[in-house]
């Protein structure tokens, strides 16, 4: 089986531009291929996890990737799969944010000996001259397509400003640059930017008259992940200050039963065999093929002792065990109030609620519990010393929870 087919096997395809010639380049390890990450934070998220997947596996295949950092792009704002205008951010917060995701990057890509490259495209979109630029590109793009484009049609209806009506023509334009300048072939996304990427390959096609690929992998957007790498209204994110790596695995290891074994042939690097065998699990079983998950994704983000540590705290949180690895926040006297801290302000100081009127809705509607037993009070406080005498287990719902802890 060739690296083509293992894609489509793993469900990770959902559609192409030339099937046998995508097929033969990328099974013959001849694809120079990029995929492009706007820096509109200093952190990729779960989110992202598909692309770098498929990334490693292509250069595993001896295909070449470009991590194409979006320096440019980003002082536009893509409006696929938004209902409003994205923040506007300086150069240097996304100059900031671009050295945060080549670090986070480099846990799943080799940059190494020209294996493959990072490249910015704030080096050459910054430096061009808008009616050159027109006259160049301009005359390829129908505005009539473009508007077709569901990325456009979905926005019509609220405001589209003429800002980000441009991005089609900014990633077309990588794609073009790339192709003449790191013969980059091909270019892969997820299948929201398939409009953005056929726009890439038109341009080359018809300015230099070369062939140009392109290639988009399903997304997950069913019950599981259609916001994948979101929890509890917050980011789930790659950087262990944003997502402490047992808050990472317990995201995983509480995926949907029905999304489970879908999510491990598309993330993980367990051989299909294996996978497959999984297909047939039920009740607890389906719970273990959970843990799996959790633990292979937790290993690629953090490292080997850090999945070990999160699958060691989830285990004894179920059991009732010792809670040494478990995510912790921690309060001091200048948090009491009379001796005492609400619990509203517990869950909003431990990062369990965004605030305090979510927090006064989560107790309302039973979903909040101590050492579990459930809190019923929307008024119920707790001083220093039931803090400290024992184990303070602060819990939202089945999958969010803190030790809490008094300094």
């Amino acid at each position: 089986m060739g690296i083509y087919e293992e894609l489509i096997e793993r469900g990770l395809l959902a559609q192409v531009t030339d099937e046998n010639v995508i097929r033969d380049m990328i099974n013959s390890g001849k694809a120079t291929f990029y995929i492009g990450f706007d820096c509109t934070a200093d952190s990729l998220t779960a989110g992202h996890f598909m692309a770098l997947t498929l990334m490693k596996r292509l250069q595993m295949a001896g295909n070449k990737p470009i991590a194409l950092i979006g320096g440019g792009t980003t002082m536009i704002g893509d409006p696929s799969g938004r209902s409003d205008m994205r923040k506007m951010l300086t150069r240097e917060d996304i100059d900031h944010n671009a050295a945060c995701f080549k670090k986070q990057m480099e846990r799943f890509i080799d940059f190494s000996d020209g294996k493959a490259l990072m490249v910015n495209n704030a080096d050459w979109l910054m430096n061009l001259n808008y009616i050159e630029l027109l006259r160049e590109v301009g005359a390829c793009f129908s505005v009539n397509n473009m508007l077709r484009a569901e990325c456009y049609k979905q926005r019509m209806e609220k405001g589209l400003s003429f800002l980000e009506f441009n991005y089609m023509i900014m990633q077309s334009y990588d794609f073009y640059y790339m192709f003449q300048k790191y013969g980059c072939n091909m270019e892969f996304g997820g299948d929201d930017q398939w409009s953005n990427m056929l726009g890439g390959t038109e341009l080359i096609r018809r300015k230099l008259g070369k062939d140009a690929h392109a290639m988009t992998i399903t997304l997950l957007t069913d019950s599981q992940g259609k916001k994948m790498g979101k929890t509890a209204g917050n980011a789930v994110w790659l950087d262990p200050n944003k997502t402490s790596p047992f808050e990472f695995f317990q995201y995983w290891r509480n995926v949907d039963d029905a999304d489970v074994i879908k999510c491990i042939k598309m993330l993980t690097f367990l051989p299909l065999d294996e996978i497959k065998k999984m297909e047939t699990w039920e009740g607890a079983e389906l719970n273990k093929a959970k843990e799996i998950l959790a633990y292979e994704l937790t290993n690629m983000v953090h490292g080997e002792e850090e999945a070990k540590k999160a699958l060691e705290g989830a285990r004894n949180l179920f059991s009732g065990g010792v809670t040494e690895n478990m995510p912790t926040a921690e309060i001091s006297e200048e948090d009491l109030r009379d001796g005492s801290i609400d619990c509203i302000s517990l869950l909003v100081k431990s990062g369990l609620v965004p605030t305090r009127n979510e927090g006064r809705r989560a107790i309302e509607q039973g979903g909040v519990l101590v050492n579990d037993e459930k809190v019923t009070d929307i008024k119920a406080s707790f001083t220093k010393e039931d803090i400290s005498s024992k184990d303070f287990i602060l819990k939202r719902g089945k999958k969010n929870f803190r030790k809490i802890i008094f300094k």
